[in-house]
């Protein structure tokens, strides 16, 4: 286990700058319901990220589903990607709504602005754009076609914590933007999520979602879901937001190291530096070409495997082939995602990973090079 390197590791605090966060929890038994951790790091993120208001969820799923369900939409369409967690495609069915898929940008891999207008119906009431790999949206585009049609943007920002598009907080975009804080994630709360979003009145429907419906303490006029953060977690959060521009500045150094090894490579693309973006390095994709690099993805992740370093088929498969959507979707409809789908390999990145090691993982990649 000591020499295996995984595709992410989670960062952590020093244990005894946890262990301090948390010394007052034993003086209070206040371990959940929207305590002092929840509201101390719920300011703080507000101010890191450049929103309006947020809310803090026990995972980032149940940030996007019930940011949806609070949207008040009982039916209809949502224009959205295939290309994305399973999450993604699960917050909309499960609120009864008709996920709606459409291609992906060949360079960003997110979602093609300029194929969403042509799928738009009178059953459209919303777009869930997704910031793939810290790659973000077309969001000036995106925005003008909501506004023409009159439709809600939730944006899945789950791979763009704290990054910015010229000088603005990626949260403030759309009418919510969705973040997790899983484990695996640039910053971690151990397992947690956030909704950041304008309207305050939106914002009361939403913590209702998440508590029950409960309006006052003898008053439930609401049917919600248990969805809260507990103290732990926020500490957690607490704590890695104090070093999380250190974190991101790490990471910015591994994946240079794996550009100077990997760049210009025949048959290998690397992830596009987008204009105006301040990434957070979240993920390091590559896109292998069979025919020029000789080998496929899956036999390059194969190789790196017998030296014990485990990547991700990230994403694979696509949203609409899932079994569970058996007959339902048909994922030709968005080839360049299917295709995509089919090359990439996301390759380890974190903060503590040694050069060393991205060294030898690029090492063994242009070995399999015919």
């Amino acid at each position: 286990m000591k020499d295996q390197i995984f595709v992410t590791r989670s960062s952590m605090p020093r244990l005894d700058e946890y262990i301090d966060e948390i010394k007052d929890i034993w003086d209070s038994h206040w371990m959940t319901n929207m305590g002092t951790k929840h509201q101390k790091l719920q300011q703080q993120l507000i101010s890191y990220l450049g929103v309006p208001y947020i809310d803090l969820f026990t995972n980032g799923h149940m940030a996007l589903e019930l940011s949806l369900q609070a949207l008040g939409f009982h039916k209809g369409e949502v224009i959205t990607t295939p290309f994305t967690f399973a999450s993604t495609t699960h917050a909309i069915v499960r609120n009864g709504l008709t996920p709606v898929f459409c291609d992906i940008d060949p360079l960003t891999y997110t979602i093609d602005s300029s194929r969403i207008e042509s799928l738009i119906t009178d059953r459209t009431v919303a777009i869930v754009p997704v910031h793939v790999y810290g790659n973000i949206c077309d969001i000036g585009e995106i925005e003008r076609i909501a506004k023409k049609y009159g439709l809600k943007i939730i944006y899945d920002a789950a791979h763009a914590f704290g990054e910015t598009y010229k000088g603005k907080g990626i949260g403030s975009f759309g009418d919510v933007s969705c973040f997790s804080f899983h484990a695996t994630k640039v910053f971690n709360t151990i397992e947690g999520g956030a909704s950041a979003y304008k309207d305050y009145d939106f914002g009361t429907k939403l913590y209702r979602l998440k508590n029950f419906g409960i309006r006052d303490s003898e008053t439930v006029d609401g049917v919600g879901a248990n969805a809260k953060m507990n103290e732990f977690c926020a500490a957690m959060g607490i704590c890695n937001l104090k070093n999380i521009d250190e974190e991101i500045k790490k990471r910015k150094t591994v994946a240079e190291r794996y550009r100077m090894h990997l760049e210009n490579i025949e048959g290998i693309r690397l992830n596009i530096i987008q204009k105006d973006i301040k990434s957070n390095y979240a993920y390091f994709p590559v896109v292998f070409d069979e025919k020029i690099f000789g080998r496929s993805r899956n036999e390059v992740m194969d190789k790196l495997e017998e030296s014990d370093i485990f990547t991700r088929k990230y994403f694979y498969p696509l949203t609409n082939t899932f079994a569970c959507f058996h007959g339902r979707f048909d994922a030709t409809d968005t080839p360049i995602a299917l295709k995509l789908s089919k090359r990439v390999l996301t390759l380890p990145i974190y903060a503590d990973l040694e050069l060393e090691s991205v060294d030898k993982i690029c090492e063994i990649i242009l070995k399999c090079k015919i």
